[in-house]
């Protein structure tokens, strides 16, 4: 795969990690991937209330709207009480029928991309301690308390072992306060569960943690790195150079 050369392919690019990253989790957390007419849908049973987590993507619209009820029908069964569709934002119609249909916007995070090569190192910071292993547990705990959720919801995460991911974490004073991870699809770094501990906000510890793994992906043979960014994260990434190619919209399902 090489670095895409416009806007459009940079789109699909960071979209095309998306489902099989979500297939994985589903997998290894103990749940399934349904699969009909280029749509994946990501069963989480161990996160029922999680809608991230039980997510669905496609490639052709007729194909999601179509299969809406089927959908619905399998989260039903498997006892999953929130599930979302990721939307590409100019797809209106998409949204409107999904809306009609019950669903809500429930957030809209950016695709982002960069060339390897173009990385942007920050400055370093001697008080930080960055190191990479895998605690798949401690990843999981670590997104819980900087997001504000119970103990447990991350459950999923602590369980679903992908091959290839690489785990890194921050620590200041002997304590983690930030992790993330690197998965490897195609040429591409994949980043997900970027977190950092309130706490700790505001000092550049996630940039600096994701550039060592960018530096990483680098040396393994990895040509570009792609996320999809909340607006909390998204100036942090910038800095790095990474692009933003556009929102996608995250249409939530969620029982009473």
């Amino acid at each position: 795969m090489s670095v895409p050369a416009d806007d459009a392919s940079w789109r699909e690019l960071c979209r095309s990690g998306q489902a099989p990253t979500w297939k994985l989790l589903a997998e290894g957390s103990g749940g399934r991937v349904w699969e009909r007419e280029d749509v994946l849908a990501a069963i989480v049973p161990a996160a029922p209330d999680r809608s991230v987590f039980n997510s669905v993507f496609y490639r052709h619209a007729p194909g999601v709207i179509s299969q809406l009820d089927a959908i619905a029908g399998e989260y039903e069964q498997a006892g999953v009480n929130a599930w979302t569709v990721w939307v590409p934002e100019d797809q209106r119609s998409v949204a409107g029928q999904l809306e009609r249909a019950g669903h809500k916007l429930d957030a809209e995070p950016r695709d982002m991309g960069m060339p390897l090569s173009e990385l942007r190192e920050p400055e370093p910071d001697p008080e930080l301690v960055i190191r990479e292993e895998e605690d798949y547990a401690a990843m999981a705990r670590l997104n819980e308390v900087a997001y504000g959720y119970p103990e447990g919801d991350f459950t999923a995460v602590s369980k679903a072992k992908m091959p290839g991911l690489r785990i890194y974490f921050g620590d200041l004073d002997g304590d983690a306060v930030a992790t993330l991870s690197v998965w490897p699809h195609d040429s591409d770094a994949v980043v997900i569960w970027v977190a950092t501990v309130p706490e700790a906000r505001g000092r550049g510890v996630a940039g600096r943690l994701l550039a060592q793994a960018l530096r990483d992906a680098q040396d393994a043979g990895l040509e570009t790195s792609t996320l999809q960014a909340t607006k909390l994260g998204t100036p942090v990434y910038s800095k790095l150079g990474y692009r933003d190619f556009g929102a996608q919209h995250m249409w939530e399902r969620r029982k009473a």
